[in-house]
């Protein structure tokens, strides 16, 4: 449960690093059974419309994976950390395993696997609604509008609407930290430009960074579920702010 009286704000970005280690294969990773796809029609508009059944199957098979798959200590812990800070959770993922984990304020960037909206209006509020993981998206299946839904994602091509609201709560983190991403997808990875100078920051990443760690951050080289054990007892026990 969040902390009402907190004052320092805790700003978390997180990538596919940290759902991996709940099972949750990365986007280039999905079982092999896709690989013969190219990625990027499994993942955008133009592929939808050439072969929108192979992209129903894409996303109904990374559904039913999510159905299966559970929050780890990592996001278990970051939960936690509202007990003590005003935590805000910006992920690259499309997965609701910080949500299930209990972290009450979560800004997803690439769109969320557990909702369904508009092929032709895709941000209307009206036509975004929650869809059960355990119901395929099928052909024929209509929005609000009657065209055919699709997954609430941004795919290839597609702005990531949330980057705005992103940027305003990192421009206002006292600490912010980046774990299971590497910081090579764009447009996320520029996020860490507008964290302030002063802020306290922490990347964990499994790998050697040594020669690409971003300007004032301290590196945490470990896993997601270690390396955030690691960063509450240094947040906590040691109280950083």
């Amino acid at each position: 449960m969040a902390n009402k009286s907190a004052t320092h704000k805790l700003v978390v970005l997180t990538g596919a690093g940290i759902s991996a280690e709940s099972g949750l294969a990365t986007f280039r990773d999905t079982n092999g059974l896709w690989k013969q796809y190219d990625a990027k029609k499994l993942a955008s508009l133009d592929g939808f419309k050439e072969n929108p059944q192979a992209v129903l199957d894409f996303y109904n098979y990374r559904r039913t994976e999510l159905l299966n798959a559970k929050p780890n200590y990592a996001h278990l812990l970051l939960a936690e950390l509202e007990k003590y800070y005003k935590v805000t959770i910006i992920t690259q993922n499309v997965d609701n395993l910080h949500e299930r984990a209990g972290s009450t304020h979560v800004i997803h960037l690439h769109g969320e696997l557990t909702k369904v909206t508009s092929s032709k209006d895709k941000l209307n509020p009206r036509y975004i609604k929650d869809y059960p993981l355990n119901i395929p998206i099928r052909i024929g299946d209509k929005a609000g509008d009657d065209s055919q839904l699709r997954p609430f994602i941004v795919w290839f091509g597609e702005s990531v609407y949330a980057m705005e609201v992103a940027i305003d709560w990192i421009t206002d983190a006292d600490i912010f930290i980046v774990i299971g991403t590497s910081l090579t997808v764009y447009p996320a990875a520029n996020l860490v430009e507008y964290v302030r100078s002063e802020a306290i920051k922490f990347i964990i990443d499994p790998t050697d960074l040594s020669d690409k760690l971003p300007n004032g951050f301290s590196h945490i080289q470990d896993y997601a579920t270690s390396g955030v054990k690691r960063l509450v007892n240094e947040l906590v026990l040691n109280r950083k702010l």
